[in-house]
Formats: C-alpha cells, structure tokens, sequence
C-alpha cells in the first residue's frame, strides 16, 4: 500500500499538477493540505475520473485537508470533536484534520498551524494544538493499534532536517517548545518512516519560494508519515519526490510517499 502526503498550496491552483502526478503515481491514498476550497467547490470530477473516493473538510481560502482514496475508507470523521465530544469548539474552526481507516490501517492527515513567530498568539495556538492532538491520538490508539499519522507538521524535529543553522530559541517551525511538543505525541507510540530508510541530512519538503531556495535546495524537512509500530515494521520505503517542486508554479510542498508491504493492519 502507498500512501502520500502533499500540502498543495490551493488545490485549484495546483490541481493539473495534482492530477497529472497522480496519474503517474497511483498511490493508494493520498492525503492533502492546504485545499484552500470550501467542500461543495471542490473539484471533485477530475479525482473520480481516476476511480478514486474523495473525504473532504475544507474552508474558503485557508487550511483544509482532503483523503483521496482507491478504495471507499471507512469511520470516516474530521476535526478533534468528532474523538473528544467534550473539547471546546474551538479547536476545530480551522479544519485542520481528517481520518478514515482503509485495510485496517487508520490514516490520519493533519495540517498543524504554521504558528506566525514564536512567542506569538498563533504560536501559542500551535503549541496548544498540538496538545489536543496528543490527545486525540491517544483515543484512537485504545480502539486501533495500526495509525499513519501524516501529513504538514510545520515543524522540523531535527538540525539535519533544515539547510541551516537556527536558533532553536526563536525560529519557527524549529524552536525547542514546538520540537518538544512533537516529541511528546510521538512518545504515544510513533516512528518517522522517512528516518527509517534515510538518515542523513540534506533531504527537504519544503522550500521558500523567494532567494531561489529550491535551485539551491535551501530546504525544510516538514511533512512526514509518522507510524505506530505494527506499520513502521511494515514500511519497505519512503521518499520524498522533489519533481512536482520542479514545476511551473508549483506548491512550495512536495509529496512524501511511504510504502507499506503486506501485513495485517491491526
């Protein structure tokens, strides 16, 4: 099974690039970020064209997230509420997470707030966040043992994950507070599958599109597929597929697609 994760950066923007890729990448499942389209606008044809199932939760302009499926998904939900039915709404204006389990596995696509500038309100926010997904998680993981949780971290856990030298004290997407609230919801059981295949430095995700970042692979490392120990064993490969960043226009993410061989999901 094949699964990717993709911010797209506006899926109107980038859909013939999402799918000509998928045409030639018949993934599974592919999760979603940054759809920046309300559900009943989204462009849904083009998909089902290619014999896929859509899930969508998405808003006008910002966040969203999508699962794109081969094959229908099942318990399907979106958002935190949908796992912790006493959680302050507010945690899911944004709409930021969706699941649904196919063969088994649990498929959890997350877009995580950027956070702004440490120190800042949406910093805070982010931190927060954070904590409710690590919650979030911890249910899930009572009813099913066999979770890919994926999708755009906006953070990166490690020195080797980012082109540069930052200040863990005061660079977003790399400061101490936000790697530490990632390790603790990691700590619930979750593996990097990227890591797994590939261990030095100099591989990204992401890039800037100003000061040429990409031709001089001036990157960050902030989507991955982190799984729980049933599926990590199962991972034949990860990688990162830098030829979409290659584009005209592209989004400034590219997908990250992991590999899982045959097993039994739970």
């Amino acid at each position: 099974m094949k699964i990717a994760t993709w911010n797209v950066n506006s899926i109107r923007t980038r859909l013939e690039q999402v799918i000509d890729w998928l045409s030639q990448n018949p993934v599974d499942v592919l999760c979603l970020q940054e759809t920046k389209v309300v559900d009943n606008d989204f462009p849904r044809s083009p998909f089902e064209n290619l014999d896929y199932n859509l899930y969508l939760s998405g808003q006008k302009a910002y966040n969203g997230v999508a699962l794109i499926s081969r094959q229908p998904l099942i318990d399907v939900s979106t958002g935190f509420s949908a796992v912790l039915p006493n959680l302050d709404p507010q945690w899911d204006e944004q709409k930021r997470v969706i699941t649904g389990v196919i063969d088994g596995i649990r498929i959890v696509n997350l877009y995580v707030p950027n956070g702004s500038a440490v120190g800042s309100e949406k910093y805070e926010f982010k931190l927060r966040w954070l904590t409710v997904l690590r919650e979030y998680l911890r249910s899930l993981l009572l009813v099913q043992p066999a979770i890919c949780m994926c999708g755009d971290f906006n953070i990166a856990l490690e020195a080797k994950d980012i082109h540069e030298k930052v200040n863990p004290e005061n660079h977003i997407m790399a400061s101490e507070s936000e790697r530490q609230a990632l390790r603790d919801v990691l700590e619930l059981g979750f593996a990097d599958a990227f890591r797994k295949f590939t261990t030095e430095g100099g591989h990204y995700s992401w890039w800037d599109y100003r000061a040429a970042a990409f031709r001089r692979n001036l990157g960050w490392r902030i989507d991955h597929h982190y799984l729980t120990p049933v599926l990590y064993e199962r991972a034949t490969s990860c990688i990162i597929d830098v030829a979409p960043r290659k584009l005209t226009q592209p989004s400034d993410h590219t997908p990250v697609i992991v590999e899982l061989g045959i097993g039994s999901g739970a």
